[in-house]
């Protein structure tokens, strides 16, 4: 009698959140996670509580940030989930910068993206970096060469299930 949302992605097939046994509990697949735990927790918390793969906030973390809370783009975006200021204003981030709000409106934001492009996690993270609007506009993932690198790798890591960043230098979106 348990409800659980079923994501098909380069034809491997996701459940989240999917419950196990009838203590009722949440638990998500997968065993990726981050060393930090403070940062694991914040993660696994918010993703909870917004119906969202941690391993895909995970993945969209690692290419905006780097897991750095204090990353700053050029174009203004900040902390892990680098969120523009319209954008946490939106989700009601009032500090950018605080890891906890910051988690909380990009997960909220990821979740938004997801509903809206029917779950399509291709179409929701290319919304998340050039915005739902330019997704509506083409009817798929823009052709903007940074929102097209920016899915690519991003569905990579989400993929893999990445867990912390490698040797190659992370680019802030």
């Amino acid at each position: 009698g348990q409800e659980v949302q079923v994501y098909i992605f380069n034809k491997k097939t996701r459940v989240w959140p999917q419950v196990y046994g009838n203590s009722g509990q949440t638990i998500f697949r997968g065993n990726s996670s981050l060393k930090d735990p403070q940062l694991e927790a914040l993660i696994r918390k918010y993703s909870q509580i917004y119906g969202v793969d941690p391993t895909l906030v995970r993945a969209v973390m690692r290419h905006e940030s780097g897991f750095n809370p204090t990353a700053v783009s050029p174009k203004g975006a900040q902390g892990l989930m680098q969120l523009m200021p319209g954008t946490a204003a939106l989700m009601g981030v009032k500090d950018s910068l605080d890891p906890e709000q910051n988690i909380a409106g990009g997960v909220g934001y990821l979740r938004y993206c997801l509903d809206r492009f029917q779950h399509n996690v291709s179409l929701a993270v290319a919304a998340y970096n050039a915005g739902p609007e330019a997704v509506d506009k083409y009817r798929s993932i823009p052709p903007y060469p940074e929102t097209r690198n920016y899915v690519n790798t991003v569905l990579g890591y989400y993929q893999r299930g990445v867990t912390a960043p490698g040797p190659a230098a992370v680019t802030v979106a």
